[in-house]
C-alpha cells in the first residue's frame, strides 16, 4: 500500500513537473495575439477550425517524435537537432517581422490555404516547435512514456481553450486600446526567441562538431 502511494505522489509530481515544461514551451498566452491577428481575414468558423486543426496536427506531431524521434532525426532524415532548431528559428524570425511590419502576427497572402496556416507556422513551429519537440523526445526517460504522452495532451488541451476563447480575450484588449501594441510586442518576442533558436542551434553544432569547448 505504502509503495502504491508512493509511485502514485511521484507520477504525479512527474506529470505536474511535465505539464507545466510543455505548457511553458507551448505559450498558450502568444495563441490569444495569433488568432486575434487573423480576425480580420478569416471568419469565426475558420478561426475554429484552425485552432483544432492546428492543436490536432501539433498532437499528432509529438506523438510521432515521442516514438520515433531518434529514428526520424538519426536514420530516416539523417538531420541533427540543432539543424530542426535553426530552421524553425528563421521561420519565427520571419513571423515575428511580419507582425512588427504590418501589426499582424500571420498574413494571409490570397493563394494561402486556411490548412497551410493551421500546420505552418501555428502547429509547428508555434505550438509543437524545437523546444517541444525536443523535451517530448527526452522525457520519456526521465518521467517515462505514459507520463509525457497525458503531459503532453494536457498541454495541448488547455492551449486550445485558450485558442477558442482567444476572441473573447482579444475583445477586452481591443477595448482598452492595447491591442495593437501587443501584437508588435509579441511578434517581437516571437522573433527574439527565433533568433535565440538559431543561436542555440549554432552552438550545439560547434560543441558536436569540437570546434567550442563543452560547457
Amino acid at each position: 500500500m505504502i509503495f502504491l502511494e508512493s509511485l502514485f505522489t511521484f507520477k504525479a509530481a512527474a506529470f505536474i513537473s511535465s505539464f507545466i515544461t510543455l505548457l511553458a514551451l507551448i505559450n498558450p498566452i502568444q495563441k490569444i495575439f495569433v488568432i486575434n491577428s487573423l480576425q480580420g481575414q478569416l471568419n469565426d468558423k475558420e478561426l475554429r477550425y484552425i485552432s483544432i486543426k492546428s492543436s490536432l496536427t501539433a498532437f499528432i506531431i509529438l506523438m510521432i517524435f515521442l516514438f520515433l524521434g531518434n529514428v526520424i532525426f538519426s536514420y530516416i532524415f539523417r538531420i541533427q537537432l540543432y539543424s530542426f532548431r535553426v530552421m524553425c528559428g528563421f521561420v519565427l524570425v520571419y513571423s515575428g517581422w511580419v507582425a512588427l511590419q504590418k501589426g499582424v502576427l500571420i498574413d494571409i497572402g490570397k493563394d494561402v490555404r486556411i490548412q497551410d496556416i493551421a500546420s505552418v507556422p501555428i502547429a509547428i513551429p508555434m505550438i509543437a516547435g524545437p523546444g517541444t519537440i525536443t523535451a517530448t523526445v527526452t522525457f520519456p526517460v526521465q518521467y517515462g512514456s505514459l507520463v509525457t504522452v497525458l503531459a503532453v495532451f494536457a498541454a495541448l488541451s488547455v492551449n486550445l481553450i485558450i485558442m477558442l476563447y482567444a476572441k473573447n480575450i482579444g475583445k477586452v484588449l481591443i477595448k482598452l486600446n492595447v491591442m495593437s501594441a501587443f501584437v508588435r510586442i509579441i511578434g517581437l518576442i516571437i522573433a527574439t526567441i527565433g533568433i535565440q533558436m538559431i543561436f542555440d542551434g549554432g552552438i550545439e553544432f560547434l560543441k558536436m562538431h569540437g570546434l567550442i569547448k563543452l560547457l
